[in-house]
C-alpha cells in the first residue's frame, strides 16, 4: 500500500444490480392474502362453486403481486455509498454508514446486508429501514476489527419491497474493497501525549543539573565552575583569549530497531488478544516517541524467516511505512528462528544501535536460542529485551495454596518465574537490559525504559 495514501479508507459508491437468476420473490402480505382465501374451503365442503370463488381470489392476489412487482424500481435506481467514519484499528470500535438513495417512483422497505470480512465483525450486519422517493436515508453499524492487516468487504445485498409489501426484488450493490486494519492508534497517541510531556519536563529537570549529560554538540559559552577539561574547545580559546567550553545535549538521530517475535509463543491470547497484538501497538508507541525525539527507527518482525525489515529512517512518512508495515505483521505457528534474525540485524545494522528486542520464552530446560541471539547482539548493540509476562501465572505465584492442587500449580509457577528470572540475569550480566513485562503494561514500560536510555547518554 502507498504510504502516502489516507488511512481512512476511502468511500465506495455503486448502483445496485439484479443479484440470483431470478431476483424476484413474493412479500409476505401475499402469503397471508393466500391463507385469508382458504376460508373459501370452509362452504366449499357442502357446495363446490365455492371452489372457483377460491381460484377466483387466487388469481386476484396473484395479480396483485405482479402489479405490485412492476411500480418497484429497477436495481439501478437504488444508489448506496459505504462511508467509514474512523480508520479501522484493532479492538477499537468504529463505524460504517451506510447510505441508500432511492430514484424510484415508490417508497421502499429495504433489507440491507453487507459482507463485512469475520477480521472485522464476527456475523454480517443486517440493516431495515424506509427509503422515500427521491430521499436518501442513512444508518450505521460497529465495527470491531479482531485481526491486523487487510480484510476485504464484498457487496451489499439487498431485499426491497413497496409499501404493498406483496412483491420484493433482489438486488446488490458491488462495493468491494480492501481495508487495512491498523495497530491500535488510540493507546498509541494516549502513550505518546502523555509520556513525552511527563518525562520531557522531567529530563529538562536534570539536564540542568548535569552538565555534559550527552555526547552531541549543542553550543559555546565561557568556562565555569565544575566544567571538565575535556570540553574545553581550545581553538575558541585562542581566538577569544578566554577558556570556552562546549555544551551537549543528549543524543539525537540514533538507530533504534525495534525487533518483533511472530513465532508461536506470542500466540498466547491476554483478554482477547494476542500478545503479538500487544507487542506490535507497543512498537508503534515506542516508533512515534522515537521519531519524535529525533532518532532514526528500524523494524525487524521474523518467525521462521523475516516477515517485515524496515531500514532506519525518520520523518513522518517513515513513521506511516511502520504503521503499514506492523498492520501487516501476522502470527506463525511455529517457533521462531531467532538465531537468522540476529544474523540479519548485524548485517542491516553495523554501528552499534539500540535494539528492543520485544518476544517471549520457551519453558525448556536448556538456554532458550532467543537468550544466546541477544547474547550475540549485546557484543555489539544495546538490548533492551523484553518478555511478555501472564498476569495468571503472576497471580499463582502471588496466591497462597489451599490444596494439593493449589500447591502444585504455586510450585510450578514459582519454578518458571525463577527461571525466567535466571535467563534474563544473564542477559544482564552481558550488558542488556533485560526484565519481564506484563502485557497490559508493555507500551508503557517500553516507552520509559527507551527515554531513561536516552537521558542516561547508553549509546
Amino acid at each position: 500500500m502507498n504510504p502516502t495514501k489516507p488511512i481512512l479508507p476511502p468511500a465506495v459508491r455503486a448502483h445496485a444490480r439484479p443479484h440470483g437468476r431470478f431476483p424476484v420473490a413474493f412479500g409476505p402480505r401475499f402469503f397471508l392474502l393466500l391463507l385469508v382465501g382458504l376460508v373459501w374451503l370452509g362452504p366449499a365442503w357442502w357446495e363446490k362453486r365455492f371452489l372457483y370463488a377460491l381460484a377466483v381470489w387466487d388469481l386476484l392476489v396473484v395479480a396483485a403481486w405482479v402489479a405490485d412487482w412492476r411500480q418497484l424500481p429497477r436495481p439501478d435506481s437504488l444508489e448506496l455509498n459505504r462511508i467509514w467514519t474512523r480508520p479501522p484499528a484493532l479492538a477499537n470500535r468504529t463505524s460504517v454508514r451506510l447510505e441508500v438513495t432511492n430514484r424510484g417512483r415508490v417508497p421502499l422497505r429495504v433489507l440491507a446486508v453487507d459482507d463485512v470480512a469475520p477480521a472485522l465483525r464476527r456475523e454480517p450486519p443486517e440493516l431495515e429501514f424506509h427509503v422515500p422517493v427521491g430521499r436518501t436515508t442513512r444508518l450505521e453499524y460497529s465495527l470491531e476489527p479482531r485481526e491486523r492487516g487487510d480484510a476485504r468487504l464484498g457487496s451489499v445485498f439487498l431485499r426491497y419491497q413497496s409499501p404493498w409489501r406483496l412483491a420484493e426484488r433482489w438486488a446488490a450493490a458491488p462495493l468491494e474493497q480492501t481495508v487495512r486494519i491498523y495497530p491500535s492508534l488510540e493507546e498509541a497517541q494516549r502513550h505518546l501525549m502523555y509520556l513525552i510531556r511527563s518525562r520531557q519536563i522531567e529530563l529538562e529537570k536534570r539536564l540542568k543539573r548535569q552538565r555534559g549529560l550527552g555526547r552531541e554538540f549543542e553550543s559555546l559559552r565561557e568556562y565555569r565552575d565544575g566544567d571538565e577539561f575535556r570540553d574545553v574547545c581550545w581553538t575558541a580559546t585562542a581566538r577569544r583569549g578566554k577558556l570556552i567550553t562546549r555544551v551537549y545535549q543528549v543524543e539525537r538521530s540514533q538507530n533504534v530497531w525495534v525487533v518483533l517475535d511472530t513465532g508461536r509463543l506470542l500466540r498466547a491470547r491476554i483478554e482477547g488478544l494476542a500478545k503479538l497484538d500487544y507487542a506490535v501497538g507497543a512498537a508503534l508507541g515506542l516508533a512515534q516517541v522515537a521519531l519524535y525525539s529525533g532518532d532514526r527507527v528500524g523494524l525487524l518482525a521474523y518467525g521462521r524467516a523475516p516477515q517485515q525489515l524496515v531500514p532506519p529512517a525518520h520523518g513522518s512518512a517513515h513513521l506511516r511505512t511502520l504503521l503499514e508495515q506492523l498492520a501487516l505483521v501476522r502470527n506463525e505457528p511455529a517457533e521462531a528462528d531467532h538465531l537468522r534474525a540476529a544474523e540479519t540485524l548485524l548485517r542491516a545494522q553495523t554501528q552499534r544501535a539500540l535494539v528492543v528486542w520485544v518476544t517471549d520464552l520457551a519453558e525448556t530446560p536448556a538456554t532458550p536460542d532467543v537468550i544466546e541471539s541477544a547474547m550475540q547482539l549485546a557484543s555489539r548493540h544495546l538490548v533492551l529485551f523484553l518478555v511478555i509476562g501472564h498476569p495468571e501465572m503472576a497471580r499463582l505465584s502471588a496466591t497462597r495454596p489451599r490444596d494439593k492442587t493449589a500447591l502444585y500449580r504455586y510450585a510450578a509457577a514459582q519454578e518458571v518465574q525463577q527461571r525466567r528470572e535466571l535467563l534474563l540475569r544473564q542477559l544482564r550480566q552481558r550488558g542488556a537490559l533485560a526484565l519481564e513485562v506484563e502485557a497490559a503494561r508493555l507500551s508503557t514500560a517500553l516507552v520509559n525504559h527507551y527515554l531513561e536510555v536516552k537521558e542516561r547518554a547508553l549509546l
